[in-house]
């Protein structure tokens, strides 16, 4: 599990609620903000104009992309790094047929397409291609996910206006009543909390870390690329390893330099 995705959509809350209490009403004044149109309205009416803006199919595909934000991603740039060096060494001593035995103890089926494609003598530019394409696909399907979240994140504030403007009309119609005045004002101003909630609450966070997991998995896909056409063209492991550790960051090659890890000339 991701504690940071659980605690800060927690802490979120929990600040909330503590700036409703700490305004001086208490736990009392948490019933000023529950309201049952308004909640139909913003929140009803931003999920049902997503639903119209989506096949339905995609629609709940959308919603459920939201347990991937209590995942840990499984990635580890650094081992896989050491995973492609290990296979440069085994194809410069053995040769690149050599790599069919190692692609069966694979978990990675990217990976292991990869090494099938140059150990069935396919061309490199083809090899390059295909992992491509493969890899452009993987990342639509990701921004797919991540931008029905940026678009339910803007419907949240906009139903809330609506929610909002509707309040003010039934104000206003009640102008002649000063004691309508003031509930109906809190109902339109209701809506516009609860958009914003919908929208910075759930939604900016959901896009935000679904964002962080694609652009990991987009590099250490593209790290597979450049290694397993580096091992195709025959090139030396140390060569390899230098050229796939300029993917990582600083503090990342320090890391890799004090684990070590022979590579064979």
């Amino acid at each position: 599990m991701d504690i940071a995705s659980i605690v800060g959509l927690v802490l979120c809350g929990v600040l909330v609620v503590f700036g409703i209490f700490n305004s001086g009403g208490g736990f009392a004044a948490l019933k000023n903000f529950g309201d049952f149109p308004s909640i139909l309205i913003t929140i009803g009416g931003s999920f049902s104009c997503i639903m119209a803006s989506y096949q339905m199919a995609d629609f709940i595909g959308g919603l459920k992309s939201i347990k991937l934000i209590f995942k840990v991603p499984t990635i580890n740039t650094p081992e896989m790094i050491q995973k492609i060096i290990e296979l440069s060494n085994v194809a410069r001593k053995e040769g690149l047929l050599s790599l069919e035995e190692a692609a069966s103890d694979l978990e990675d089926d990217f990976l292991k397409k990869g090494i099938l494609l140059i150990v069935d003598g396919t061309d490199p530019e083809l090899v390059r291609a295909i992992m491509e394409t493969e890899l452009v696909s993987v990342e639509s399907r990701h921004k797919a996910k991540i931008g029905f979240w940026e678009n339910l994140g803007s419907m949240g504030p906009a139903w809330g206006m609506i929610g909002t403007l509707i309040g003010l009309v039934n104000m206003l119609q009640a102008m002649d009543d000063p004691s309508a005045l003031g509930p109906n004002m809190a109902v339109a101003l209701i809506t516009t909390l609860y958009g914003s909630l919908l929208a910075n609450w759930l939604c900016a966070p959901v896009a935000s870390k679904l964002k962080e997991n694609n652009g990991q998995e987009v590099m250490l896909k593209e790290i597979m690329i450049e290694g397993l056409l580096s091992i195709q063209a025959g090139e030396n492991p140390r060569v390899i390893e230098e050229k796939l550790k300029s993917f990582l960051s600083p503090a990342e090659r320090e890391t890799k330099s004090e684990d070590g890890g022979e590579v064979d000339g």
